[in-house]
């Protein structure tokens, strides 16, 4: 099923052609328009009549999320406000909000990219989608709202938070598809079976679109056991376009990635080398179509990699793997790096435990140590000191194995770690406190 056959499975020569004749126009574009750019171009020397082939991508400088921010809040637009019709910004809780704003013709686009994300699930318009993501300048409301639209499902557009009404209006109107991040979704189906009564899985739901945040696929497989629908991986981000920039199909082998909109490579963090097919890395996207702020070479941060060969699904754009984390998130501890998603994953391999936790780091002494708040389940919390003892030990290990460190592990009572309508807070850095 595809919302774009023609495109969505255009041949490779096809594809490359389209993107180099979008990749020499957006530089231009951005180039003419965009002051900040013109200056980076202007420091190297470079032109973009330079710009000759896909290859020659590698010459352009980089863009970053601080480059941004210097030049809050609308120094990155390429228009006038006068043809902007929606502005979106990231939370701004790390520093100053980066703002995006979308002219006619990129609402077109994110119309487009998100219809076919979502028919890449299954969704018709027989479909019930109630939209649990936030509502606002956060673009994952809106963004599926218009996807939705465009596949003419109906729209609940219930927005986050008030978790009671979200299950009422699941039950009462039969929502066949849930769009959430995945911490929300598991703590609808908590929220369900232990204060209303309701199995989760006695509901409608055949599919969910579950991103924002990190998740691994123990978590998909908890979310998929909870509410017996098929959870699905979605990708986006502000500053490209929001939700949609990845989907995956119902294969679930990897996130396909709307090439024709988004040019995507995958660079080393440390050098900003370009890494090969299969080589895990950062993703780094230009946006080949968007009018209102273009993106050259943004680096997103996300650690992923290209999956090689094409999808049975029939579709030829390429895939990218899970994010398994960000190269700015990354956690250092006693000289080792690790990801919150490997401590996660360990967790989830384990019978007993909930999928709630926090990781929080202190410097007692001047050495660095993890504690890993876990809650355990109804039923072993009310087993004998000795299992729960043992049950820690089990987690302890595992955990060590996963991320080659020790760490405490603290099993906590169910419902004790704090739960969110949005994006999980899993990380509380301590160190610079004591």
């Amino acid at each position: 099923m595809y919302w774009n056959k023609d495109m969505e499975t255009l041949s490779k020569e096809k594809l490359r052609e389209l993107q180099l004749e979008r990749l020499k126009r957006i530089v231009r574009y951005a180039y003419e328009r965009v002051p900040y750019y013109r200056k980076n171009f202007d420091a190297i020397g470079l032109k973009p009549e330079d710009i000759k082939t896909l290859e020659d991508i590698r010459y352009i400088p980089f863009t970053s999320k601080a480059d941004l921010r210097e030049v809050y809040p609308f120094g990155m637009f390429a228009v006038p406000m006068s043809e902007i019709m929606e502005i979106h910004s990231s939370s701004g809780t790390t520093g100053k909000p980066v703002v995006m704003g979308y002219t006619k013709a990129d609402l077109e686009v994110w119309k487009e990219v998100m219809a076919r994300s979502l028919v890449m699930m299954g969704v018709t318009k027989e479909d019930i989608i109630q939209i649990a993501y936030g509502y606002g300048l956060f673009t994952g409301g809106l963004g599926f709202h218009y996807g939705a639209l465009a596949v003419g499902a109906t729209i609940v557009p219930a927005s986050a938070g008030n978790t009671r009404r979200q299950i009422e209006l699941m039950q009462d109107f039969g929502t066949t598809v849930l769009c959430c991040t995945p911490s929300y979704a598991l703590y609808l189906a908590e929220y369900a079976q232990d204060e209303m009564g309701i199995d989760p899985s006695s509901l409608k739901l055949k599919a969910g679109s579950f991103g924002a945040e990190m998740w691994t696929e123990e978590m998909r497989k908890e979310i998929e056991k909870r509410f017996g629908l098929k959870a699905y991986n979605v990708y986006g981000l502000t500053e490209i376009i929001g939700p949609g920039v990845a989907h995956e199909c119902q294969l679930q082998k990897g996130l396909h990635l709307q090439e024709d909109h988004f040019y995507p490579e995958i660079i080393d963090p440390e050098t900003g080398e370009v890494l090969p097919e299969g080589q895990k890395g950062e993703l780094v996207l230009t946006t080949l179509t968007k009018e209102g702020v273009p993106m050259l070479r943004f680096r997103t941060r996300d650690i992923t990699a290209f999956i090689p060969g094409e999808c049975a699904c029939g579709r030829t754009f390429i895939r990218i793997e899970r994010i398994t984390g960000r190269s700015d998130d990354m956690i250092k501890v006693r000289g080792v790096m690790l990801f919150p998603y490997q401590i996660e994953k360990a967790i989830l391999e384990v019978q007993g435990v909930e999928p709630h936790y926090q990781i929080i780091l202190t410097r007692p002494h001047h050495l660095d140590e993890i504690e890993v708040q876990v809650e355990v389940s109804k039923e072993v919390f009310s087993d004998e000191v000795k299992s729960l003892e043992a049950l820690r030990k089990k987690l302890e290990k595992r955990i060590e194995e996963a991320v080659g460190i020790r760490v405490k592990v603290t099993l906590v009572e169910p419902k004790s770690l704090p739960r969110s309508e949005g994006k999980a807070k899993r990380v509380i850095d301590k160190r610079g406190l004591n």
